[in-house]
C-alpha cells in the first residue's frame, strides 16, 4: 500500500488520539448526562467527523483551507463558535438542573435525542481547523515517495487512525458511563458539566485564537 514504519504510526496514532480534546470532552459529557450509550454515540460521531478531514486530506481540499486565509479564517470561527455554544449550552444546563432540584416540582431539561448527540459529535471533529492541519501534516510522512497511489496510502492510514480513535472514544464513553451509575455521582454531577463546559468555552476561545500556519 505504499506504507512505512506502520508499527511507529500505529504508536504515535494511540499516544495522539488518548490527548484529551474537544472531541473527548463532548464523549465525557454525554456520556456522564445520559448514560454510556449518549457517550458511545457522540463517540461515532466524532469517528464520523474525522472520515470528512480523511477524505478532505486526500483529495487536497484540506491543502486549499490551510493555503487560504480566507478559509482557514471562516472554518476556525465556525468551529470556535460552535465549541463556544456547546459549552455555553453544558453550563445553562448544570444551573437549570440545580435550579430544579431546589423547586417543589422538579422538571430536568429533556435528554439529547441520539441523531443531535451523533451529529455534535461530527461537527465537533468536522469544523476543528487543526484537524485537518493534523492530517496533512501527519499522515503523509508515513506515505514512501514511491508509493503506487498516494491518496489509497493516505486513505488506508487515515481509517487505520480513525479506528484507533474511535476504539478508544467508545471505552471513554462506557467509563463515563460506569461513573454517572456510580453512587454519590449525583453530587459531582453539577459541577463536572460545569467544569466540562467550561473547557469547551477554553477550547474555542483557544482556536479563535489559532494562527494560520
Amino acid at each position: 500500500m505504499g506504507v512505512h514504519d506502520l508499527w511507529l504510526f500505529c504508536v504515535a496514532g494511540v499516544l495522539l488520539n488518548i490527548t484529551p480534546g474537544p472531541d473527548m470532552a463532548l464523549i465525557i459529557a454525554r456520556g456522564t448526562q445520559q448514560g454510556a450509550r449518549a457517550g458511545m454515540i457522540a463517540a461515532l460521531g466524532v469517528g464520523a467527523g474525522a472520515f470528512i478531514h480523511i477524505a478532505a486530506a486526500s483529495i487536497g481540499i484540506s491543502t486549499l483551507i490551510v493555503a487560504s486565509s480566507v478559509a482557514f479564517t471562516v472554518l476556525k470561527w465556525i468551529g470556535a463558535l460552535y465549541l463556544t455554544y456547546l459549552g455555553v449550552q453544558m453550563l445553562r444546563a448544570s444551573f437549570n438542573r440545580q435550579e430544579s432540584q431546589t423547586a417543589v416540582v422538579r422538571q430536568p431539561p429533556p435528554p439529547v435525542a441520539p441523531s443531535k448527540i451523533f451529529l455534535q459529535g461530527v461537527l465537533t471533529n468536522a469544523l476543528n481547523p487543526k484537524v485537518a492541519i493534523f492530517f496533512l501534516a501527519f499522515l503523509p510522512q508515513f506515505v514512501d515517495r514511491d508509493a503506487p497511489s498516494k491518496v489509497s496510502a493516505l486513505i488506508m492510514l487515515g481509517v487505520l487512525f480513525d479506528a484507533v480513535g474511535t476504539t478508544w472514544n467508545v471505552i471513554v464513553a462506557w467509563f463515563a458511563g460506569r461513573l454517572a451509575a456510580s453512587k454519590g455521582y449525583g453530587q459531582l454531577r453539577t459541577w463536572l458539566e460545569r467544569t466540562i463546559g467550561t473547557i469547551f468555552v477554553g477550547f474555542g476561545i483557544k482556536l479563535a485564537l489559532t494562527e494560520r500556519p
